[in-house]
């Protein structure tokens, strides 16, 4: 298992500034924030994602509570490798975190993070800021991802 350089996995996206480009990875910023507005729903036999609100502006001050962000960035994550997405450290200062799940290969989209505000003071965020860090670690070759959200975000809000 290898963590590919940052100049590799800029190859595989698009939309970068040459300060996004890390040692290990290259930062994804904020394009836009939502509030889920319905609870959610996950069975053996399906899922129903909530409906979401669309925070209007460009720059936000978050209470604490679950926000969805979409990055800015548009990712293709080749055949050999596995996306990781990890908050960067300025980020978890605040009082904040992302979570994200795995991104296999063969994904592409602008992709999303949870956002979760601890601070009880909020966060301020703006719409360009760089928030989290993908990594690309290699992989066996096998099964391209096809599933529902492949070629999500396409165009930018």
């Amino acid at each position: 298992m290898a963590v590919w350089l940052g100049d590799k996995v800029s190859k595989f996206i698009e939309g970068l500034k040459d300060e996004n480009i890390q040692p290990n990875g290259v930062d994804l910023t904020v394009s836009e924030i939502y509030i889920v507005k319905e609870a959610g729903e996950l069975t053996a036999s399906g899922r129903k994602i909530p409906q979401y609100e669309l925070l209007e502006g460009n720059k936000w001050l978050l209470k604490p509570g679950a926000y969805v962000v979409r990055y800015g960035e548009y990712i293709k994550v080749p055949e050999g490798a596995v996306g990781i997405v990890l908050p960067r450290s300025s980020l978890l200062r605040m009082g904040a975190t992302i979570y994200s799940a795995l991104w296999d290969s063969g994904y592409e989209g602008r992709g999303i993070g949870l956002l979760s505000v601890f601070n009880p003071y909020g966060i301020f965020l703006e719409k360009g800021a760089r928030i989290a860090q993908i990594i690309f670690i290699s992989a066996e070759k096998g099964k391209l991802y096809q599933g529902i959200w492949k070629g999500e975000g396409k165009t930018k809000n």
